[in-house]
């Protein structure tokens, strides 16, 4: 039985991709970071992702409200006698910025190496028996099990050519955290509506667009100078001054100032992420502690005094401006999960947190540091600050590290933290995708962002079993019994939700995009 079927045709995309467009225009656009790598199936992360969009494209799209649109597969659906297997139909036409014709052959490509080892995005695809191509605009890609999500996932996994590929040596993906190097790390050969024409990391990297693309509509933007400017101050003086067009990452304290400046306009909206604290929840004593003999994390008493120490609505009011969602749950709303019930929050109570701590036998607190990224547009270092000031009144002592994104996210990854901050997107809006990378003990493809040492064999089993589940009621039955554990738990500090803020010059128009990956084709132009 065909459970999904998607048709579209290019004029379909477009509508969607797409603004039309008589006129040529530059547009400078600034973020506070660069994309990590361009090495497409490297890293899972937002900026990067967001990048790539532009040169790279994946079999499907999402759009601003969450649903999935076509981009290289026209449609897709389960096979009538195997319900194991996907059928993707491609798009006719379609060529590589080199001039290649796209197939069904690159997307094998693609997809089995998006699920190779040193992948970042290879908990998406670790479902997948095999993939094959049936023809030349035709890929089957066989599941261990029914599998009715998984388009799911592939909204940021992007194509690549497998001859441009093999000819640069590309078959084996960027290990990122090791500091590896490959020729697709500063090139890239896609079939997106931009060609990357130079790229400076971290100053300035310029896209043309591609004429050629298969979209019968180009976009009004024909050229992109991407300008990353750390510097909050810097960024939004570059705007007023008139040297940048859009900046994407808008700090809060900027917002009102902007939103009050001639010429300029501010688009806000709610992002599609969560703003949480991790911590290692082993036996073995913490690497940043003075208690040496074993974690004082690892007793549930001292994560429910965490909790009841963290003040989330003053995070709001003083820390965000008023720009967060505070979250008792780590998902976002837009999330396939979550409840109402689920995001409640204990008010603060710093009583019963030092109460808690003396049962569990540290009357007079512990240390530890707190690893945090400092990307201050979203105030990730204010956020901590503010944290390590909550805990101090209740005994336990933090020292605060921070650190470029760059820099974060390995220690995370290569289980090289005590406790920390991340923000966390959930581009398949269903609550599997947390729970493989954030809740599930480290194995293979999953718990790639899980150093608390948290491990619970039938909950790993319960969380495997979603991506096989064909029963809609069974599925939300097992999705709620695993946040319940894990609210109960308290596997992870939820601190609150983000807001988005685009300034631009008042005669653009672009719509903030709730994963916070907007495309530049969406940018129209008018008075």
């Amino acid at each position: 039985m065909k459970i999904q079927r998607f048709a579209g045709l290019a004029a379909l995309l477009a509508s969607t991709l797409m603004a039309s467009s008589a006129m040529a225009e530059t547009l400078r656009w600034a973020r506070a970071s660069d994309a990590l790598t361009l090495d497409p199936h490297s890293q899972n992360q937002g900026v990067t992702h967001n990048f790539a969009h532009h040169i790279y494209e994946t079999l499907v799209d999402r759009a601003v409200d969450g649903s999935l649109t076509p981009r290289l597969a026209t449609e897709w659906y389960v096979k009538e006698d195997d319900p194991n297997v996907w059928v993707f139909k491609l798009r006719h036409d379609v060529k590589f910025h080199d001039g290649a014709d796209f197939t069904a052959e690159d997307v094998v490509f693609s997809l089995d190496r998006a699920r190779s080892e040193n992948s970042n995005m290879r908990q998406l695809h670790s479902a997948i028996a095999s993939v094959a191509a049936v023809d030349d605009h035709t890929v089957e890609v066989t599941m261990t099990g029914p599998s009715p999500l998984y388009p799911n996932n592939l909204t940021n996994t992007f194509v690549m050519d497998k001859g441009w590929s093999e000819a640069h040596s590309l078959q084996s993906v960027q290990d990122y955290a090791a500091g590896e190097d490959n020729y697709a790390v500063r090139n890239a050969n896609g079939t997106g509506p931009y060609i990357l024409e130079s790229r400076e990391v971290d100053v300035r990297s310029v896209l043309k667009r591609n004429e050629a693309h298969w979209a019968e509509t180009k976009p009004q933007v024909t050229e992109i100078i991407y300008l990353p400017i750390a510097e909050n101050a810097t960024r939004i003086a570059a705007l007023l001054s008139g040297e940048v067009d859009l900046v994407q990452d808008v700090p809060v304290q900027d917002i009102e100032r902007l939103k009050n400046t001639a010429g300029l306009k501010v688009e806000t909206g709610p992002e599609n992420r969560i703003i949480y604290f991790g911590y290692r929840m082993d036996d073995k004593p913490l690497k940043s502690s003075n208690v040496a003999d074993k974690n004082p994390i690892a007793d549930p008493r001292v994560r429910e005094a965490m909790h009841l120490a963290i003040d989330r609505e003053a995070i709001k009011r003083v820390v965000m401006r008023g720009n967060s969602l505070p979250a008792g749950v780590a998902m976002p709303p837009f999330v396939h999960g979550w409840t109402p019930e689920l995001d409640a929050f204990p008010a603060p109570d710093p009583e019963r947190a030092k109460a808690l701590l003396a049962e569990a036998g540290y009357p007079d607190g512990f240390s530890v540091t707190l690893d945090t990224p400092n990307n201050r547009y979203v105030n990730d270092e204010a956020i901590s600050q503010a944290v390590v000031g909550m805990l101090g009144r209740i005994g336990i002592k933090v020292t605060l590290a921070s650190r470029p994104v760059a820099q974060h996210s390995p220690l995370i990854t290569g289980d090289n933290t005590d406790f920390y901050l991340l923000g966390w997107g959930v581009p398949t809006f269903d609550s599997a995708y947390i729970f493989n990378d954030l809740i599930h003990s480290r194995n293979g493809h999953f718990g790639a962002y899980n150093p608390s040492g948290y491990a619970d064999p039938a909950l790993d089993a319960k969380i495997e079993g979603l991506a096989t589940e064909i029963d809609v009621e069974k599925r939300d039955a097992d999705i709620a019994e695993i946040w319940a554990q894990v609210q109960r738990d308290r596997v992870l500090l939820p601190i609150h939700n983000q807001l988005l803020a685009y300034a631009m010059k008042d005669n653009l128009t672009l719509a903030v995009h709730p994963e916070n990956q907007p495309l530049m084709t969406m940018v129209t132009y008018g008075q």
